[in-house]
């Protein structure tokens, strides 16, 4: 055949590829296989959507019981899935929940067990019974190769949707229970990240930045190489070349209080040996799929162990955090005026982080939230300490040091979720208290 006519002859697209290698499977010995349980296609014009075509897939998942194909099922519902456009994957996510619901009829049967027997067998018949059969799903779909990391993107997927409508909220509700368990801090990996750590690791981390901007390789090599700086992150097994969260320590004399001289690459570094503070400048969540999973607060405390074993002689561990919803919350607070400067700006700061509430009650800056949450000390308010670009649009520049105060975690803690006060220092209470003045408000919850 004339070499032109088979370059002008067009290519199938992925989706093409992928909806006709599931034709494929359907229609060879493995798809007699799940007719035989049960699981054929449904016919119609809705068979070759493929919103309907997940739902089989899905359907056949969980009716089939050999654990040698479940990972090719797996595997070709991952396929379909990710060729699928945005619109296909969003009408999935509505419909999915719907059309896997609990099963009414065995849990009620379980209860009655459950209340003639109260043994182990019936208690774990209850709790399987229980079980959302998307949870099932979920675990079922980890089977694929990669099936770990391909579900957190589709979670992603799935909240990157915007608001999420009851059935969907119901979904992502089902992934996080499964995530929560799976990504337990028991499970992970915590590991140091430096200059020698292979490069796809640490091009991962130049994307993954989220809160001061790695502009290039040397701006990393000025955070991940000197010996007065650290970097740790969490791994999981199934992503070992992957991190989940990592937080980049500044080794200094004092508390700092702006961010220039922290990322600043013509910096004079300290002998680690002397310093006297270990400072967590920049905690980044990798994984947008796995917002929500609570195993940041776990990275922090076992960085500090592992400092106190490396450096004996820190005394203190603290941040330099930046304070992203203060610009929009001040906004609201004084419709149409001007920021107001120095003192008059930190007492605002300070007032938003410390009697800041959200609808649901808690702490409404969520990087307050993460600290204080962890039983941290809100210490220090500091203007013009960040002149980025993000650091001026989200808090007129503002950032605030946390301390770790290893003796007061434990009260600090209590005092937040028992009796809603903010730890926060002496200054800040002065803060907050000419800040409420001048506005004529009552005193500040703080401790």
């Amino acid at each position: 055949m004339n070499k032109s006519v088979l370059a002008s002859k067009p290519r199938p697209s992925r989706i093409a590829r992928v909806r006709g290698s599931f034709d494929q499977v359907l229609g060879a010995r493995f798809g007699k296989l799940l007719e035989r349980v049960g699981f054929a296609p449904k016919g119609g014009k809705d068979a070759a959507r493929n919103p309907a075509r997940l739902i089989h897939f899905a359907e056949s998942l969980l009716s089939f019981s050999g654990k040698a194909s479940g990972p090719s099922l797996a595997s070709a519902f991952f396929d379909l899935y990710e060729a699928s456009s945005a619109d296909e994957r969003r009408a999935f996510f509505a419909e999915v929940r719907a059309r896997f619901p609990r099963d009414g009829e065995a849990i009620s049967a379980a209860i009655l067990r459950w209340q003639e027997s109260h043994d182990e067998v019936t208690a774990k018949a209850l709790h399987r019974a229980a079980e959302s059969r998307c949870q099932k799903l979920i675990k079922l779909l980890n089977l694929a190769p990669g099936g770990t990391r391909r579900l957190i993107q589709m979670r992603a997927d799935l909240l990157s949707g915007g608001k999420l409508g009851r059935a969907e909220a119901a979904l992502d509700a089902d992934f996080e229970y499964v995530f929560t368990g799976w990504f337990n801090a028991g499970f992970l990996e915590l590991r140091r990240i430096d200059w020698e750590t292979s490069a796809s690791v640490l091009e991962r981390v130049i994307r993954y930045e989220a809160v001061h901007s790695i502009e290039s390789w040397d701006d990393l090599r000025a955070r991940a190489e000197p010996a007065d700086r650290r970097c740790y992150a969490f791994f999981h097994p199934q992503m070992a070349d992957d991190p989940l969260i990592f937080v980049e320590v500044a080794l200094t004399y004092e508390l700092p209080d702006a961010i220039g001289g922290i990322i600043n690459e013509e910096r004079a570094v300290i002998d680690p040996r002397s310093a006297s503070h270990a400072i967590f400048y920049s905690i980044s969540n990798c994984q947008q799929g796995l917002r929500g999973i609570p195993f940041g607060n776990f990275l922090i405390k076992q960085v500090v162990e592992l400092l106190r074993a490396e450096l004996p002689q820190l005394s203190c561990f603290a941040t330099l955090s930046p304070v992203p919803g203060f610009a929009r919350w001040l906004a609201a607070e004084n419709p149409g005026e001007s920021a107001p400067q120095g003192d008059a700006l930190r007492g605002e700061a300070a007032r938003y982080l410390v009697t800041g509430r959200s609808a649901s009650g808690g702490v409404l800056d969520p990087v307050a939230r993460f600290h204080l949450g962890n039983g941290a000390r809100l210490e220090a308010v500091h203007a013009g300490a960040d002149h980025s670009a993000n650091g001026i649009r989200q808090s007129h520049g503002v950032m605030v040091n946390y301390v770790y105060d290893l003796g007061r975690i434990e009260a600090n803690l209590l005092a937040l979720t028992e009796l809603d006060q903010a730890a926060c220092s002496d200054q800040i209470e002065w803060l907050v208290k000419q800040a409420e003045l001048a506005r004529g408000e009552a005193s500040p919850k703080a401790a």
